[in-house]
């Protein structure tokens, strides 16, 4: 798109259904690959990834014709496959939904950071406190009964 100029930083979280443990850390890497080729061959950049093992998050810098909604659903359908095709989880699957929060140039640099210190986090805060703390802090409105499964 000639004469089209965007910065567009989305950071989308998502989880494993059911919220089972089913991303192994020795198959993350792979899983961060695979994520990283798909997110790549859409036309977008992916600036941080971090599978822990029930939820995913990836942080994107995204064009202007790509949509939100359809690279979630190419993600989790063709990441889910490829779960199942190397034996990994037969049974493996995303929850529906995601959460997707925008961010600006300057806050970068710490999302980034973020992003790549999720099991840091984790030692701290469930997913669920953080995703909640997400909704809050972007002032999402949200029905409890629609947001991710949440087994403690």
């Amino acid at each position: 798109m000639p004469n089209t100029y965007t910065q567009l930083y989305v950071q989308i979280v998502f989880a494993v259904k059911g919220r089972q443990n089913l991303i192994s850390s020795e198959h993350k890497n792979d899983l961060h690959s695979y994520i990283t080729a798909i997110v790549q061959n859409r036309g977008a950049k992916l600036l941080a990834i971090h599978c822990m093992p029930d939820h995913a998050h990836l942080f994107i810098g995204f064009g202007p014709t790509l949509t939100i909604s359809d690279l979630v659903r190419d993600v989790k359908a063709s990441s889910s496959g490829f779960i199942k095709e190397k034996g990994w989880s037969q049974k493996f699957a995303w929850q529906e939904g995601y959460g997707a929060f925008t961010y600006g140039q300057s806050q970068v640099k710490d999302v980034i950071q973020y992003v790549l210190n999720q099991e840091e986090h984790h030692r701290k805060r469930t997913f669920r406190e953080e995703y909640l703390t997400f909704l809050k802090r972007f002032e999402v409105p949200y029905e409890p009964k629609y947001i991710f499964d949440f087994y403690e």
